[in-house]
């Protein structure tokens, strides 16, 4: 992980969805897909102080309790408590403290500014104080998660950011044509999150699927509740059903049409970890034997770039 001088699986798990924010999870569900990530080798895990009010961490903390294994966690603040415009030190000690407890633990590895508004990014103080609670000991590490490509670049101009999380799949391929060999210059890991294009990707929803009320899905199409770029990509769901055909027309077919959608992303050097979500076990493995696939083709990956350029990026609603 570049600055942060440690080694994590490649295929990490994204645990947004331990909040239930995509429809619920139950708790014998939860545990049962983080045991499954643990015996897959996975050793990174995301979650946020936000995802069901502390509910996912708090998981993670009982994970903790339960196994020997130490996996990497980072975890996210700023939109819990601050935002948009009520930053402060107390503010993000408060979060951190919460965090640990739940958590389980007396330092988090990884504390990443959770798609705060931009100017706040360029305000010297804001990473000044995530300088601090690291030198108090209460994080190893801080980063930022964000939402465009110029907060990205932003971001970047911090000597000491460990790591940069952004939207990154075969639906959002932006990054990869300045920001990931800038951060890649720059010693700052690359997190890809919603590498599944909220599961269009995987091949699993039709232009027909509904979703339950409590999945972002349902209530964030539109980008009702937060950045509709976090919903399917910015790309819609109708749009994006038929895209993710055209995508699956070039898939192996020895590859799950999730496996094939990481593959691309892991392709790409400068990424460190890609954190797909999953809420079996079952999609827990499917998606960790990504690591063992072989490199795409160059030929695939310029039909994935047509793909994109023409029936894609012209559609995407939302900044980039």
């Amino acid at each position: 992980m570049g600055r942060a001088g440690v080694q994590v699986s490649e295929v990490g798990l994204g645990c947004w969805q331990l909040g239930r924010e995509w429809g619920d999870v139950s708790e014998t569900a939860a545990r049962a897909v983080l045991d499954a990530a643990l015996d897959a080798g996975v050793t990174f895990l995301d979650t946020a102080d936000v995802y069901g009010d502390g509910r996912s961490e708090q998981f993670i903390g009982d994970l903790r309790a339960r196994r020997s294994e130490r996996p990497f966690v980072a975890t996210k603040l700023g939109r819990r408590l601050g935002y948009p415009d009520g930053y402060s030190y107390e503010v993000f000690r408060e979060s951190v403290q919460r965090s640990l407890r739940n958590l389980r633990c007396d330092t988090l590895d990884l504390v990443q500014l959770h798609c705060i508004p931009k100017p706040w990014l360029e305000r010297p103080e804001t990473f000044g104080w995530l300088r601090r609670l690291r030198d108090e000991g209460l994080i190893r590490h801080y980063g930022a998660s964000v939402e465009t490509i110029e907060e990205g670049l932003v971001c970047l101009e911090d000597a000491e950011l460990a790591s940069l999380q952004v939207i990154f799949n075969v639906f959002r391929q932006r990054p990869a044509e300045t920001l990931l060999a800038r951060a890649r210059a720059a010693g700052v890991a690359i997190i890809a999150r919603l590498p599944l294009a909220s599961g269009l990707l995987g091949g699993h929803i039709d232009a027909q699927t509904r979703f339950d009320p409590s999945d972002h899905r349902h209530f964030n199409a539109d980008g009702q509740a937060f950045s509709v770029g976090e919903t399917f990509s910015g790309l819609g769901q109708a749009r994006g059903v038929q895209a993710s055909a055209r995508v699956a027309e070039l898939c192996p077919p020895d590859m799950s049409r999730a496996e094939f959608a990481l593959r691309w992303i892991l392709d790409h050097e400068a990424v460190t970890v890609v954190i797909p979500g999953a809420r079996t076990p079952a999609q827990v493995r499917s998606n960790a034997a990504a690591s063992e696939r072989p490199s795409l083709s160059t030929e695939t990956h310029a039909r994935l770039r047509t793909i994109y350029e023409t029936e894609v990026e012209p559609f995407i609603r939302g900044p980039q």
